[in-house]
């Protein structure tokens, strides 16, 4: 093992204080990825926002529809971290077994985009059975029908970013992130509003901006391979055609599972997007607001739990039980240190971090700031349930434990949280407020639920090679 990928051993302070180290070294660059990833699609919000309420209802629809099945891809195909992490903490390099999984990941991102794609383009009949407005289901085919064609670049990029970070360069992820932010906005400067002689385009040149940005992305992960020494001597794109069907299944053996778990919470929160749009346009646009500050935050524990990933994938790899334990808990008490500071500004200063997307004094922002206050007030609460989950999830794909948390995942998440919903929305005062209640309230079991599933991993035989 090199320096940048420490396995520690013992039960010292000093062990502890290593293995915090590594962790941060690995969710530090991975955080801020996310954060700036969340910063792309903000700023998509920022310029449609300001077309009008329904492009900005339009499109909330599509991203959540869209938006499902690329964090569910990226699960399934992202899963190959944790096979990389266990192979070099088994044999140290094991530079074919990474290359072969690599490569097959690879061939699943082309293949499950392609399915997705043709689901996008059939966006337009499911908007119109889950009784949105016909004007705003108008806007969202529109979307749809472009933002379709940035899957393959978008997955084939999370592949290429869960090679990195395994192989211990996750700031290739952060600077890569955050040198495609200027590529969104000037896309989505000229392409929104017309510029450098390119007619306005409105909603759709917010589409196609995305899909420049994921080109770009992808293109930059692999320059950056291969002017990497250490990655480039993986050769993870030679004989690309050449299957490895052993690995393939192995990556679909741990992904499907976090795939569905993934479309279960995603889906959890995009379906309360068309829950508010059977409320009305100004909610939905409110829960649009919000939802885009607690997705922000929520790329803190998320990095952190991708670190969870790697850094316990390695000590499965290497079977050192007392290590797995160690990584698992610096992880999740890292997440939840985090979240206290979120959450803290979403209850304190909420119209502040508003004053990013809109002008929270505007006359006819009024409505729409108040309610989207209330929605981040309740985001607040469930702050620490959202770290634990998101971590204590990662630490359980380190141990290549995937079934059961997807149940508990479907059990919680809309077993309870999207039952109480929908019943707190439509048959309670409480509308919009209510369906965030019940988002809080399916966090909050499936915390719980995972949290005693990682407590337990010896009992369960989780840690067995």
């Amino acid at each position: 093992m090199t320096a940048t990928l420490p396995i520690t051993s013992g039960h010292s302070a000093d062990s502890w204080r290593e293995e915090l180290a590594a962790t941060l070294r690995l969710a530090g660059p991975l955080a801020v990825a996310g954060l700036l990833q969340m910063a792309i699609g903000a700023m998509d919000v920022m310029f449609i926002a300001r077309l009008g309420p329904i492009e900005l209802a339009g499109a909330s629809l599509a991203v959540a529809f869209q938006g499902t099945m690329i964090w569910s891809l990226c699960g399934l195909t992202g899963s190959v971290a944790a096979l990389i992490a266990e192979a070099i903490g088994r044999r140290g390099p094991a530079i074919r077994e990474v290359r072969r999984a690599t490569r097959m990941a690879m061939w699943q991102a082309v293949l499950f985009g392609m399915l997705a794609m043709l689901a996008c383009f059939g966006g337009r009949w499911f908007m119109d059975i889950t009784g949105q407005e016909p004007e705003v289901a108008a806007h969202s085919a529109v979307y749809l029908n472009i933002i379709a064609w940035a899957f393959i670049p978008q997955l084939i990029a999370n592949v290429l970013r869960s090679f990195v970070s395994a192989l211990g360069r996750p700031f290739f992820a952060t600077m890569i992130a955050l040198a495609v932010l200027p590529v969104n906005f000037v896309g989505n400067y000229i392409l929104v509003f017309g510029a450098f002689g390119i007619p306005e385009m409105g909603l759709a040149g917010a589409a196609w901006a995305s899909v420049v940005t994921g080109v770009v992305t992808m293109l930059a992960f692999v320059v950056a391979i291969f002017r990497d020494r250490r990655l480039k001597r993986y050769y993870v794109f030679g004989n690309i055609w050449r299957p490895e069907w052993e690995a393939f299944r192995a990556i679909l053996k741990i992904g499907t599972p976090v795939a569905v778990t993934i479309v279960a919470e995603a889906g959890l929160f995009n379906a309360a997007a068309f829950l508010m749009g059977n409320i009305g346009a100004l909610e939905l646009a409110a829960h649009t607001l919000a939802l885009n500050i607690a997705a922000l935050a929520f790329q803190i524990p998320f990095g952190i739990g991708q670190a969870a990933v790697i850094r316990v994938g390695y000590h499965f790899g290497a079977k050192d039980r007392d290590a797995m334990g160690r990584a698992g808990w610096v992880a999740i008490l890292c997440g939840l240190v985090f979240v206290m500071i979120t959450g803290g500004a979403m209850l304190f200063m909420p119209r502040l971090l508003l004053s990013v997307w809109i002008d929270p004094e505007a006359p006819e922002n009024l409505a729409m700031v108040s309610l989207a206050v209330s929605y981040l007030a309740i985001a607040a609460a469930f702050q620490l349930s959202d770290a634990v989950q998101a971590v204590a999830m990662g630490a359980l794909r380190g141990l290549q434990d995937t079934r059961v948390p997807m149940a508990y995942a479907l059990l919680g998440y809309w077993g309870c949280g999207f039952t109480l919903a929908a019943y707190l929305a439509f048959y309670t005062p409480l509308a919009g407020r209510g369906i965030w209640i019940g988002l809080a309230l399916g966090l909050t079991l499936v915390a719980i639920a995972l949290l005693q599933r990682w407590v337990r991993r010896e009992k369960l035989g989780l840690v067995r090679h």
